[in-house]
């Protein structure tokens, strides 16, 4: 036989084992089959739960980077009506403020030794009441939904922490471990609130032994060819970064412009940089989740996400067309969000500038990005720096008794939903308790839609009351298991 005929042979050969190979991982890469017992029953005071929600909504704990923009009545309205609503916390445990917008409470258990942290934030965003089809401060109930900034992003939370606690203490229950209530006040502006919690705990030793905070939340339709609900809990969370381009001179009028002016060149810089984009990679969240929720998906993706080795750059191509989360789930992000020139529109500005905000993804940081930036504008007359930013948190562990806790409470209290590790997009509090503890999660206990999502920070954010009493569920259920 000719030499030609046996390479060919051994060629295709080679290529039908390959693909063989792939085919078998692809069909056992299929959902692990544990069998689920049914959780015992929780019963929740929904009317109580909404009720005190209603309260905090209308306090309106605006934050702002300008203090003097902050109403502080309504930051002390806000702690006033606390002790109201949760008259049990606050008869059994222990509070202190810990700064100017930092709440600690801590409810003793039976042991001290590596104590639960439940957080939240009180604070929120600015409203433009004017766009909103109910008050956003006046706590409206109708249609079973309570309507208000904050029902979503975190007050809702911070009830169901609080509500969950009271439930349990009003019965006489008490922890197998130390439970602390971690409470900030100025998330929303990046502010102290968290970090001087944690430097409090760093003072005293504490070492918590779980840490839970905003984040992931039960989701429909966001994973290729999943149809079942998912409840992502967040094992990291992306990086930062605001950066600022800005060109002088070669201002004046703009009958006679010169080529090249401060807006063109900034123009360019923006085509230059969206135009290369950070490179693709996969982080021990992403590849933790592509394992657990991509083994739920159809034939076809589950033939990508169970022979990533092989099939890598189709997820990168997948990824880059699609855009939206699943691209920021795989490489740090662009996005161009501020453009400043002249005032006039027949004057070409002497000074412009713009800026850029980056998600970057582990295993980048600040400087990495700010370099890469730097390479791709590639114009000694755009001037490029930092504005403000922060690295990628701490990767937490999935392979110990807290997230075992965390996913056993989640799975209990939605039944139907796959639970999975992820990498968070956005920032939250938790990143400065990385600095103590690896086993720090990020998981918001609701399942919201992407209508409901979507309110988060823009107009109408609101909730169903059922999702108000299904978060208290959640938080006595993991009250109970640490």
């Amino acid at each position: 036989m000719p030499p030609e005929i046996i390479a060919l042979i051994a060629i295709a050969a080679a290529l039908g084992a390959l693909i063989t190979f792939i085919i078998v991982r692809a069909i056992m890469f299929a959902p692990e089959k544990n069998k689920k017992d049914k959780p015992s029953p929780v019963f929740v005071n929904g009317e109580a739960a909404t009720h005190a929600l209603t309260e905090m909504i209308k306090c309106k704990t605006v934050s702002d980077r300008v203090k003097e923009n902050e109403d502080e009545a309504e930051f002390e309205k806000f702690e006033k009506l606390l002790p109201k609503l949760f008259p049990a916390v606050f008869s059994k445990c222990e509070y202190e403020k810990v700064s100017d917008r930092a709440m600690l409470f801590r409810w003793r258990g039976a042991s001290s030794d590596a104590p639960t942290v439940l957080m939240a934030h009180y604070d929120v965003v600015s409203v433009v009441n004017e766009d909103w089809e109910k008050g956003a401060f006046d706590g409206v109930i109708e249609n079973g939904v309570l309507w208000g900034r904050g029902t979503i992003d975190t007050k809702g939370s911070l009830n169901g922490v609080l509500s969950a606690a009271e439930a349990l203490i009003s019965e006489g229950y008490v922890p197998s471990h130390d439970i602390y209530f971690a409470f900030g006040g100025d998330e929303e502006i990046n502010g102290h609130g968290a970090s001087d919690i944690v430097n409090l705990f760093k003072e005293r030793g504490i070492n918590p032994g779980l840490v839970l905070d905003e984040g992931g939340a039960v989701v429909e339709k966001v994973f290729p060819g999943v149809k079942s609900p998912c409840a992502l809990i967040g094992i990291a969370e992306k990086g930062m970064l605001n950066v600022e381009y800005s060109v002088k001179g070669g201002g004046g009028h703009s009958s006679s412009p010169t080529k090249w002016g401060p807006v063109s060149r900034l123009s360019r810089a923006c085509l230059r940089v969206e135009g290369k984009p950070f490179g693709f990679k996969l982080t021990k969240p992403a590849l933790e989740l592509f394992n657990t929720v991509g083994r739920h998906s159809t034939f076809l993706y589950r033939v990508i996400f169970a022979n990533l080795w092989c099939f890598g750059p189709i997820l990168n191509l997948y990824a880059s067309l699609s855009g939206g989360e699943m691209n920021a789930l795989v490489r740090t992000s662009t996005a161009f969000t501020q453009m400043e020139g002249s005032k006039g529109v027949n004057v070409i500005p002497p000074f412009a500038k713009m800026v850029s905000n980056h998600r970057i993804i582990p295993g980048e940081s600040m400087e990495s990005v700010l370099s890469e930036i730097k390479k791709n504008v590639n114009d000694d007359k755009v001037s490029v720096r930092i504005i403000d930013g922060m690295n990628p948190s701490r990767i937490s562990s999935t392979e110990c008794d807290a997230w075992q806790t965390v996913k056993e409470a989640v799975g209990e209290t939605w039944q139907e939903a796959i639970v999975s590790p992820y990498l968070m997009l956005a920032c939250s509090d938790s990143r400065h308790w990385g600095e103590i503890s690896d086993k720090v999660y990020r998981f918001s206990p609701m399942a919201l839609s992407k209508e409901e999502r979507g309110t988060i920070h823009g107009n109408n954010e609101r909730v169903p009351l059922a999702t108000i009493a299904k978060t208290v569920e959640f938080y006595i259920r993991l009250m109970k298991k640490v």
